[in-house]
């Protein structure tokens, strides 16, 4: 489902749970195609950044969860991906995870003997790949410790990234993101999910509102399925937005009207028999020229911006571009003229900016693009 601008861009703007029920028959997961950039830039993060990517908190078995996702990715997209209890298959990459009885031990993110792991949960490749070397997708599999292989398959065969949010304790004890919107994964794992928004700015709501949410995506209110949509303005193309990997000032060398549109897409995937909820988050970008091509988008998203206050300015990275942005998006609101011309990455290739950011991945991963939640506002 695309990103609902009118629903999401609203003045005055406010940080809120902005939860909605999602339309009957709507989708949590999006399919990728062989090569498309979200896999591409998946790839290069879990093949060199998986440590930042793949976290659990001590302790915590993710298995029955993501079984679980594994069914629900089966059953919504049988044409993209099967799982019989045992075996999973990414159909589009010819590629599948098989989990012997060995997975049974507690080894969910531990290193372990490259023999052992190979044992315990196998990477079957079952025919060439579709872009690149043919076994791009394999070979990253390989790479990451057994108890990650499923999770690295099935975040590799979709769009979103994907967190464990335990309704027993309100914390969030599972993480494999890979493509963050400016935050670090490895500094929510384990936390309780108001921590987790604890550092956004004007987050009164959804402090207040944590627990009871946690709860309600959960599976408190039985059948019901929830959605969130979040937005920004950024200065870069990346998907992969890991501050450690963001060059620093930002804006430096971004003029406004050169600027991107990020949106999110948040689903929760209700586990009630295990009072979990699995949170799914799908980022997209646009060059904001295309974004509020149409004069009243240009007009609402001057709106919420100009609304914003300067904690949230600041949060978001826009503190201080916010008068030449919002004199930009003055200008489109009072014109139908066709977005001035932005160069965009295409699907599978790489921009100047990121390509610095992978030379580690470069070598085994000759084909893939750079790298471009829970506090995602």
């Amino acid at each position: 489902m695309p990103f609902d601008f009118d629903a999401a861009v609203q003045a005055p703007f406010r940080m809120q749970p902005g939860l909605r029920r999602m339309a009957p028959g709507a989708a949590h997961l999006t399919p990728l195609a062989p090569g498309s950039r979200h896999q591409r830039e998946k790839l290069a993060v879990l093949s060199a950044f998986a440590p930042q990517a793949l976290l659990r908190r001590a302790g915590f078995d993710a298995r029955p969860a993501l079984h679980a996702l594994a069914r629900h990715a089966a059953a919504e997209h049988p044409q993209a991906f099967s799982w019989d209890g045992r075996r999973a298959e990414a159909l589009l990459l010819s590629t599948a995870v098989e989990c012997d009885a060995g997975e049974a031990d507690d080894r969910m993110g531990e290193a372990v003997e490259a023999q052992n792991a190979a044992e315990t949960v196998r990477v079957v490749q079952m025919a060439p790949g579709r872009f690149g070397l043919g076994d791009e997708v394999a070979r990253c599999l390989q790479g990451l410790p057994a108890g990650w292989r499923l999770a690295g398959l099935v975040a590799l065969a979709f769009a979103e990234d994907f967190a464990i949010v335990d309704a027993r304790d309100g914390t969030v004890p599972w993480l494999a993101v890979t493509l963050p919107s400016h935050w670090a994964p490895e500094e929510k794992v384990g936390r309780h999910f108001a921590a987790v928004h604890a550092p956004v700015a004007d987050n009164a709501l959804l402090l207040k509102a944590s627990d009871s949410l946690v709860r309600l995506v959960s599976g408190a209110d039985a059948g019901a399925r929830w959605e969130r949509f979040v937005w920004t303005v950024t200065d870069h193309p990346r998907l992969h937005a890991h501050p450690a990997r963001l060059a620093h000032p930002r804006w430096r060398d971004t003029p406004v009207e050169r600027a991107w549109w990020r949106t999110e897409r948040q689903t929760f995937i209700p586990l009630p028999e295990m009072a979990q909820a699995i949170f799914t988050i799908e980022v997209a970008l646009t060059p904001l020229a295309e974004a509020v091509a149409d004069p009243a988008r240009a007009r609402a998203l001057h709106a919420a911006i100009a609304s914003m206050s300067e904690a949230v300015l600041a949060y978001r990275g826009l503190a201080g571009v916010r008068e030449p942005l919002l004199a930009c998006l003055a200008e489109r609101a009072c014109t139908a003229q066709t977005p001035a011309e932005t160069p965009a990455t295409a699907p599978g290739e790489t921009t100047a900016a990121t390509a610095d950011d992978t030379s580690a991945h470069a070598s085994t991963h000759a084909s893939a693009t750079t790298p471009a939640g829970p506090a995602t506002n």
